[in-house]
């Protein structure tokens, strides 16, 4: 098949590619390094502590103890295989599409889209902000998720600009068909103000985009089958889909590969990154099946319940601490009755407070040991604190948060 984007893609011949890699701070060199930026953007991701939590977060369906139900990191792979065939095929970037795509879901906080609702919830109340996880993953990538060099400092990933619009702009759930990059170069963190309201810069961040959809509809429907949420009505929904689509199953190799090889014979620098008609309307039909059979579930209500229960005690209880210059005094005393949080919270405290306000001992140490910026300062504005909360929800696997609510309730 003709490669039909190969002069649109992000390589060094490109115009804009000394704008699509420049980063925030320098990386530090690392000598003989045979990698391209995005390359090393991936690799980047590939070893924080964010990416490997995702291993641990629900995708649709909270089932912590069944290793077959999909997980954010195992999303996050079907989006990388998807758009790296379609980049592949029509030319593009596939380190690009690689990068975006293991980190686009970086953002994500425990239990899904509903622990997303959550502290969208907290974050309006307290901060008058909204919580949405496409510009939270661009606030991880930038300001929260550390490596350490090669002297065991730690320090910001500091992402090229491609990566970083990627993540942010990767939001899937608007029904598009023909996606183009934009023409501006902005500033993400502060004129990207809603989900959506940006494309991409890059024809690689518009193939992530659209494989985001391909990669998450038809493994949720695997998943609903396997934990019984599909009745005889939806399962005769499904065959019907199938039939009138020319095809005997809907399921999610089935659907991966049709679209892929749809996009790939359908897309060109003029129409966009796009599926055929026919394709095009199978998205829909199948999107509006799982939004009636599987997301409006009333099955979900307990599990919404108890999710929004977690995490708002989570919250109030380490909002409780705050008192200005005497918070660390307070989280101290709170230590011998949770000391599994107040630890792991501490220890996140220390690495983005400015290392002269941490408390001497082994926490001024890892403060010292942090080259990052200090996005918490010194805890003086009750604000920055509320951020540092909030931040340590959202970095939570659903394991943990689960550990942190049940050390709760043993006092």
């Amino acid at each position: 098949m003709e490669k039909k984007f190969e002069r649109e893609a992000m390589t060094p011949d490109h115009p804009l590619w000394r704008q699509m890699t420049t980063r925030r701070s320098d990386l530090y060199p690392r000598e003989g390094d045979v990698r391209s930026p995005f390359a090393r953007d991936y690799t980047r991701i590939l070893h924080s502590q964010g990416y490997r939590r995702m291993k641990h977060k629900t995708q649709v369906f909270f089932n912590i103890d069944n290793d077959h139900i999909c997980t954010r990191m195992e999303h996050v792979a079907h989006v990388d295989s998807v758009s790296y065939t379609i980049a592949n095929t029509l030319g593009l970037n596939t380190e690009l599409t690689r990068a975006i795509s293991i980190g686009h879901d970086i953002g994500h906080a425990p239990f899904g889209h509903q622990g997303e609702k959550v502290l969208n919830d907290i974050s309006m109340k307290y901060l008058g902000v909204e919580f949405w996880h496409e510009r939270n993953g661009l606030h991880f990538v930038d300001q929260v998720e550390l490596l350490a060099d090669d002297y065991n400092e730690k320090k910001n990933l500091d992402l090229t600009y491609a990566v970083r619009d990627g993540i942010i702009s990767h939001c899937g759930e608007l029904d598009q068909n023909g996606i183009r990059p934009r023409e501006e170069l902005i500033d993400l963190e502060r004129d990207f103000t809603k989900k959506g309201q940006y494309q991409p810069a890059t024809w690689e961040g518009c193939v992530v985009k659209i494989a985001d959809k391909i990669a998450y509809v038809g493994r949720d429907i695997e998943d609903a089958r396997t934990l019984g949420f599909l009745g005889d009505e939806a399962q005769n929904m499904l065959i019907e889909m199938a039939r009138a689509n020319g095809g005997r199953a809907v399921n999610t190799t089935v659907i991966m590969n049709n679209m892929i090889s749809d996009i790939c014979a359908t897309s060109s620098p003029k129409k966009g990154i796009c599926f055929s008609e026919t394709f095009a309307r199978q998205l829909d039909d199948i999107k509006k099946f799982n939004y009636t059979y599987i997301y409006g579930n009333k099955r979900f209500l307990p599990y919404e319940k108890y999710s929004r229960l977690v995490l708002t005690e989570i919250f109030d209880s380490l909002c409780d601490l705050y008192d200005g210059r005497y918070t660390w005094d307070n989280l101290r005393e709170e230590k011998p009755y949770r000391p599994e949080t107040i630890r792991s919270f501490m220890r996140w405290l220390a690495e983005y407070c400015t290392a002269k306000n941490v408390p001497s001992g082994q926490l001024r140490e890892r403060a010292l040991m942090c080259k990052n910026e200090k996005i918490y300062h010194d805890l003086s504005d009750e604000n920055d604190y509320v951020q540092a909360v909030l931040d340590y929800i959202a970095g939570m696997t659903d394991r943990f948060a689960i550990k942190v609510f049940n050390e709760l309730l043993k006092y």
